[in-house]
């Protein structure tokens, strides 16, 4: 039966010029959904689909406004939960924009793959997975609000006001209106439960929001997050806080890079999806994803232009934190945030203050009205607002950031008076109160407290000197880094590339050579043994130095974790890694290590033997033909078989950086129990096979079983070892995180438990797989506390903060 809308439709259609197969292919909808609509058939048209057709058949606004209002009326009334009516009666959708990716998600007929076909299978399969993201992003943005101490007492206030005009595009392209529309500016004004609603005002799903340095942009993101799950509907984009400071717009296209950013914090997502693709990939590409993108100012300032062009290259819908020094120095050499309003918050007022700290610390004893340590201070606030104490404190209070420094320094210590801070003798600038409040709040919370949470155990210890050079040196080794993301399996490259692969090499020599020591005993003399454990050590780590030079140094880049795990029995999928490519790599590896090897250690013997100068390099020669064989027939299949065994991890896994490392030391784990006896194996029998056609070639050669039981063993145990060091996320964290950086005294042996205690003290915070600083103010400033305490000790001596 037709409606209203159905003959409206059909009138602008004809009056336009066009055929239901031309209008259909215009809006990006199924010409199925297009014969629906003007029969009848389909009776509740969804608010995004009706734009679509709007922007397709380019009405004036108020043709805009009747058929949407059509479409309202003959729904019932009611928008389903997913599309809120906006202001003008504007859909809210996830995308904001015509084109592929704002299709509507909700009707199956009109989701189309590349061929055209309709695509309601993969869009079932695609809506479940974002579903499954939804829950694991509030869940873990849930944790870390709670984590912040965000609701205690209760959550600073966040108020914005709209920015200068020079800051923002058009009103016309943030309304999304057709050419000719003229509208006003947006009234995008509000507070901190309110940006939820704010941001489904703007019909282009673009907002810009700044704020200088602690002004509680990052709390904005996450309330934002959290607020918008809450109302989202199951075919909405899943908002995803990105840190955005580590993008480099000039290696990494923008989608590929929130794809990858998407992988490391739920590796199941890495598991292949359509066409090829990786899930994070397709969500990505589909508009699932609404990327919340915080720190444009973290970005290294050469890279902010190219950032901001990449991101005008895409209409995706998105939030952008910046502070506005950097954002207006980005939008002056190249433009605004295409389509994107923009506010900046507030600073908080002597009310705001007045109102939250004295609820944070206890009530002083006696007198007839309660009173707290805070009330004197801000008492002097009021009735000398502008004298020289008053105004320096109430300058530095006026972002969240220092009230919660300024909080956890006094009023989570009761001995600490806050009136100490309207000292100008002591405290003559702003900037002296807020390095006072930064240097004091890591030695606040070191402090020893006897207390811990319930069912955890005691709390470690540490001592607050010490903690602060640790800390320091982190800080340190991301601002070399130029990220605000520390990566525990990226913790040596803050090390000089020499530096890297001289330590590899020397841990991987010294394993080696005792795997080769003790192993070699079983079939040898110890005194035999000794030296050729010392042989094998040194070839091996030279060798694997190499190797690990070529791969991984001299790209100055990090070995990744694992996005698979491996399951031997009743795998469940399959990984894009297969078997044949990594044969082939195991073949190509194995032959140039075995050529090394071989013609190394052949060379050695005829040195050692007191051959002349062309036996020792026929010897080498011959040798490393040999070894290169075995070990390429040896490598190249076990290689094939470790991916047999790689299995997706489960789409459901979000992880954090603990649990991402235990994950990728269990799969290191069972990689070694494959590769070890396979390799072994295939580099015993191997050698039995091949040293007979090669005796015919290059003359008698004296192998015994023995000797190839014996080289089948340490050559599984070695190469096993090896691998796992040099070419592991997991060996790579033992080797410098473990080891290197723990005996030179920049961080802590017990380094997970030193990362983890400083994330409950509130020092760090966990932003999926990583650890970053609370604030980055805090992160500069111990950065260059250590880079003070390290001029010091070059002139003094070593003192106490290396001593680990």
């Amino acid at each position: 039966m037709t409606s209203e809308f159905s003959t409206l439709l059909r009138r602008l259609r004809r009056e336009a010029g066009m055929t239901q197969e031309a209008l259909a292919e215009r809006a990006g909808v199924g010409v199925r959904t297009i014969r629906g609509l003007e029969t009848g058939e389909r009776a509740d048209p969804r608010v995004t689909t009706v734009r679509l057709l709007a922007d397709a058949l380019g009405l004036s606004p108020g043709e805009r406004e009747d058929l949407l209002a059509a479409a309202v009326r003959r729904a019932g009334g009611e928008s389903r939960p997913d599309e809120s009516t906006g202001e003008e009666g504007r859909p809210d959708d996830t995308t904001g924009r015509p084109g592929p990716d704002a299709r509507d998600a909700g009707d199956a007929d009109d989701v189309r793959d590349a061929g055209g076909r309709p695509g309601s299978a993969l869009h079932e399969t695609l809506a479940d997975i974002a579903e499954q993201l939804a829950q694991t992003v509030a869940a873990r943005w849930q944790r870390e609000e709670e984590q912040r101490q965000v609701h205690d007492p209760y959550p600073l206030p966040v108020r914005w006001q709209p920015v200068a005009e020079e800051l923002t595009d058009h009103w016309a392209n943030i309304r999304r209106l057709p050419a000719g529309g003229t509208h006003g500016p947006m009234d995008l004004s509000g507070k901190l439960d309110e940006i939820v609603g704010v941001y489904r005002r703007i019909p282009s799903g673009r907002l810009v929001v700044l704020g200088r340095s602690g002004s509680g942009k990052t709390i904005l993101t996450v309330r934002f997050v959290l607020d918008y799950l809450k109302s989202r509907g199951r075919t909405e984009a899943v908002p995803v806080i990105f840190s955005i400071g580590s993008w480099d717009p000039t290696a990494i296209t923008f989608r590929d890079w929130l794809a990858a950013q998407l992988t490391r914090d739920h590796p199941g997502l890495a598991a292949p999806g359509p066409g090829g693709s990786s899930l994070a990939a397709a969500l990505v590409e589909t508009g699932r994803v609404l990327p919340v993108l915080d720190g444009f100012d973290e970005i290294a300032g050469g890279l902010r232009r190219p950032a901001l062009e990449a991101l005008n290259a895409t209409t995706l819908p998105l939030l952008l934190t910046s502070r506005p020094t950097e954002y207006a120095a980005a939008v002056a050499e190249t433009d605004v945030l295409t389509s994107a309003a923009a506010v900046e918050l507030t600073d908080l007022a002597l009310s705001d203050l007045a109102d939250y700290l004295p609820r944070t610390t206890r009530k002083a004893r006696g007198g007839a009205l309660p009173t707290t340590a805070w009330d004197p201070v801000l008492s002097e606030l009021r009735r000398r607002p502008h004298s020289r104490a008053g105004a320096q404190l109430a300058a530095v209070l006026t972002t969240p950031l220092m009230v919660t420094l300024a909080r956890a320094v006094y009023s989570d210590t009761p001995d600490n008076d806050p009136a100490s801070l309207l000292d100008t003798r002591r405290f003559s600038s702003p900037e002296e109160l807020e390095d006072h409040l930064l240097d004091n709040f890591t030695a606040t919370v070191y402090r020893p407290r006897p207390q811990h949470l319930p069912d955890s155990g005691p709390r470690r210890t540490f001592d607050p000197e010490r903690a602060q050079y640790w800390l320091g040196y982190l800080a340190h080794h991301l601002t070399r880094l130029d990220t605000p993301n520390l990566e525990w399996w990226r913790l040596g490259c803050g090390l000089r590339r020499s530096t890297r692969t001289l330590v590899t090499a020397l841990v991987i020599c010294v394993a080696i050579g005792l795997v080769d020591g003790a192993v070699g005993t079983l079939f040898d003399s110890l005194e035999y043994q000794l030296a050729d454990g010392l042989a094998a050590g040194i070839l091996s780590g030279l060798l694997f130095g190499i190797a690990y030079w070529f791969m991984v140094a001299a790209k100055n880049a990090a070995v990744e974790p694992s996005g698979v795990r491996m399951k031997i029995f009743g795998r469940e999928g399959k990984t894009r890694r297969g078997p044949l490519r990594r044969l082939a790599i195991g073949l190509l590896c194995g032959l140039v290590f075995g050529v090394g090897y071989g013609f190394v250690r052949g060379a050695l013997n005829g040195v050692l033997s007191h051959v002349s100068l062309p036996t020792v390099l026929a010897v080498g020669l011959g040798d490393g033909l040999i070894y290169g064989l075995v070990f390429a027939l040896a490598a190249g299949p076990t290689f094939g078989l470790l991916a047999l065994f790689e299995t997706p991890l489960d789409i459901r896994s979000a992880v954090n950086p603990v649990s991402l490392l235990r994950t990728n030391c269990r799969t290191v784990a069972t990689q070694l129990l494959v590769w070890a006896p396979a390799f072994g194996l295939l580099v015993g029998f191997g050698s039995m096979a091949v040293m007979q056609p090669m005796a015919a070639i290059l003359g008698p050669v004296v192998w015994n079983l023995t000797a190839a039981l014996k080289l089948g063993v340490i050559s599984g145990l070695g190469g096993a070892v090896g691998y796992a060091l040099s070419l592991t996320a997991w060996g790579q964290w033992a080797v410098f995180s473990r080891l290197w950086l723990p005996l030179t005294g920049r961080l802590p042996w017990p380094l997970v438990a030193f990362l983890e205690d400083a994330y409950q003290r509130g020092v760090l915070r966990q932003a999926g797989a990583v650890y970053q600083f609370r604030h980055a103010r805090l992160q500069h400033h111990l950065a260059r506390a250590y880079g003070s305490a390290r001029v010091l000790r070059r002139a003094t001596g070593p003192g106490r903060g290396t001593v680990a």
